[in-house]
C-alpha cells in the first residue's frame, strides 16, 4: 500500500508482487494527502493534521511534475492502459532517438495509428524509468525530492524505507550482488537468481503511477513492466494476468493490500492475502511487516516450500 493523492482523475499505486514466491498489493483511494490523514487518524493524535496534508499536497506537485515534463501525461491522460507493454504490437521497433514527439499528430480518434504513437510513449516512458530520476531531472528539484522523501519517511515513521527494505528482501538483494544477476532477463526487468519478483498493482492510471513508483524510490525494486493498473479492468483480471504470466510449477503468490476489492481479488486465486494496518501496534504495517511473517502466510496455503521451490527458475 502506497501514498494515495488524487492526480487530476488519477488514483495511486500499491505495491509489491513476488516471483518464487510473488507479493503484490492493493492501494487506497481518497482526496489530497489521504494516507497521511489515515496515518493521524491511526495514531490517535500523535500526529500533525496540517504537516501530514501539506506533505500529501507536495507530492501531488511532484508527482505531476514528473507525469507532465517526462511522462507525455497531458496528452495521453485520457488513454489510460493497463500495463506499458499493452500496445507492444503497435510497436514497429522505430528508432525513436530522433523521432519529434511534438509533431507525430497524436489524438482522438483511438485508432491502429494512434494506439503505435502511444505505444512509441510508453517505451520511451519505460527507457526513462531504468534510467531513474537522477538522470532524468535537474539538480534543485532532486535535493527537494530527496528533502520530501526524507521528511515523509520521518512523518511516517518510516513507511517508505521499511516498505522498500521488505521488497528488497523479497527478491534477495540483501544476499545478491549485481554479478548475480540474470544476463538474459528482459527489457526493464528486475531479478534475481533466486526468481523472486515484485509486482504492482494499482487502482489509479498507469503514468502516474510509475511516476510515483519512480519518487518514492521503487524502481530498483518493481520495473516498469511489472506496474499494472486495475483502473477500468479490475484487480481480479489483474491478478489474472499474472497468473497467466508468471504462473508456472513452485510459483507461489501471496497478495499485501488494505482494500476490500485485493482481498476478494487474492480470495477468488486463492492466494494468501495480508491486510495492512495503519495502526501502531500492528505487526501488519511498515515498520513492522517483515519476511518471515509474509513466509507464514504463503506456508499456511501452499506448505512448507522445499529446495527446489526456493530454486525454481523462471
Amino acid at each position: 500500500m502506497f501514498w494515495q493523492l488524487p492526480l487530476r482523475r488519477a488514483r495511486s499505486p500499491s505495491f509489491g508482487a513476488r516471483h518464487g514466491w510473488r507479493i503484490q498489493s492493493g492501494d487506497r483511494s481518497g482526496g489530497k494527502g489521504y494516507l497521511f490523514v489515515s496515518v493521524i487518524a491511526a495514531f490517535d493524535g500523535l500526529k500533525d493534521t496540517r504537516t501530514g496534508v501539506e506533505i500529501g499536497k507536495r507530492w501531488e506537485n511532484h508527482i505531476l511534475q514528473v507525469c507532465d515534463e517526462h511522462f507525455f501525461y497531458e496528452e495521453i491522460e485520457n488513454y489510460n492502459e493497463p500495463f506499458l507493454d499493452s500496445l507492444s504490437e503497435y510497436d514497429d521497433g522505430q528508432d525513436l532517438s530522433n523521432y519529434d514527439f511534438n509533431k507525430d499528430g497524436f489524438c482522438f480518434p483511438y485508432d491502429d495509428s494512434n494506439k503505435k504513437k502511444l505505444a512509441y510513449r510508453h517505451r520511451l516512458i519505460a527507457q526513462k524509468y531504468s534510467q531513474g530520476l537522477n538522470k532524468v531531472l535537474g539538480q534543485e528539484m532532486i535535493k527537494l525530492w530527496n528533502d520530501l522523501y526524507n521528511s515523509t519517511d520521518s512523518y511516517t515513521d518510516g513507511w517508505l524505507s521499511s516498505g522498500h527494505a521488505l521488497l528488497e528482501q523479497t527478491m534477495g538483494k540483501a544476499s545478491f550482488s549485481t554479478s548475480d544477476l540474470s544476463s538474459d532477463m528482459e527489457p526493464g526487468s528486475i531479478t534475481t537468481k533466486c526468481q523472486n519478483i515484485n509486482v504492482l498493482v494499482t487502482s489509479g492510471a498507469l503514468i502516474p503511477s510509475l511516476a510515483k513508483c519512480l519518487l518514492y524510490r521503487l524502481d530498483d525494486v518493481i520495473s516498469a513492466n511489472n506496474v499494472y493498473s486495475s483502473w477500468e479492468v479490475g484487480k481480479l483480471q489483474c491478478f489474472s494476468w499474472i497468473k497467466e504470466r508468471f504462473g508456472r510449477r513452485n510459483v507461489r503468490f501471496c497478495a499485501i493490500g488494505d482494500g476490500p476489492e485485493e482481498c476478494e481479488a487474492a480470495q477468488a486465486m486463492r492466494w494468501p492475502f495480508i491486510k495492512i494496518d495503519l495502526r501502531p501496534s500492528s505487526p501488519h504495517r511498515f515498520p513492522g511487516l517483515n519476511m518471515k511473517m509474509v513466509q507464514s502466510c504463503i506456508d499456511v496455503i501452499y506448505g512448507a516450500a522445499d529446495a527446489d521451490a526456493e530454486e525454481v527458475n523462471e
